[in-house]
This record gives C-alpha cells, structure tokens and sequence, in this order.
C-alpha cells in the first residue's frame, strides 16, 4: 500500500496539538486539494478534494471514519472512497518530549483497487509522501499561528 509518515517537534504542550488536532473541522481544511467537507457525526464524514496523481487531474469523494480517540496522543481513521475505488487509513499521533515540547507524526496509508490499481497505486507511491507532509506542515503553521495570537 502506498504510505507516508511525516514527524516534526513543535514548542507546544501535547494538550494544545490535541486540543486542535480532535475537532476534525480544524484541520481536514488543510489537507492537500481541499474543496469541502462535512461532518455526519462525531465519528464519520465526507470529504471533497481534487487530487494530481502523475497526469491524472480529477475531485475525490472520500467517506472518513475516526476509528481511534486516544487523548491526548492519537487519533486514527480509516477512509474508503464514495465513488472511487480507494481505501486506506491514518493516524495523528503526540508524543510529550517535555512540558512545552511534542513530537507530532502523521500517517496515511492508501490504495487504490480495480481495473487500473496496479498504475494508480504506482503514481500514489510519489503522492502520497508528500501529501502527508503537506498537511503535517500546514497543522504545524497553523498550531504556530495559533500560538501567536
């Protein structure tokens, strides 16, 4: 399955990232091709995104389902696509370093199935690295932001 991970220590108390990182609505703006998203209940949602696979241009219907809330260390979810033949998982995990200081690591595994897996699931080996570190990226600005204001 294609995958990324990508880790960066941040100034903040574990409790800061979590308090960002469990309210869905703060950060699924900041996945990489944002269009929308909508909460159906605490656990479920749909998101909207366009993607770039190699060539291909073309949205994403995403069904995501939080599978894990581990205060205030992790939370992980599964994901399948809507009218995509797609599927995957991820995780936010927080490790405390020191009272002001946590190791932040996102994750997020995905594949494609079907008729032409073999070639998309080729092109998601390159996109899905950096699309993980995108959006650690973009929670890290903006939990820094935050922190300023």
């Amino acid at each position: 399955m294609p995958s990324g991970m990508h880790q960066i220590v941040m100034d903040l108390p574990i409790e800061t990232i979590w308090d960002f990182v469990k309210e869905m609505n703060n950060w699924a703006p900041l996945v990489p091709g944002y269009i929308r998203h909508e909460k159906l209940n605490d656990r479920q949602s749909t998101w909207e995104f366009k993607t770039e696979i190699g060539i291909m241009k073309k949205k994403v219907q995403l069904l995501v389902e939080i599978t894990e809330w581990n205060e205030p260390t992790r939370v992980s979810f599964t994901l399948k696509g809507l009218k995509e033949k797609y599927n995957g998982s991820g995780y936010f995990e927080a490790e405390s370093l020191s009272a002001n200081k946590t190791r932040m690591t996102g994750f997020l595994d995905v594949s494609a199935f079907g008729a032409a897996a073999s070639m998309v699931n080729s092109m998601l080996k390159n996109t899905i690295p950096k699309y993980t570190e995108e959006m650690a990226l973009a929670i890290s600005a903006q939990l820094k932001e935050l922190k300023q204001v």
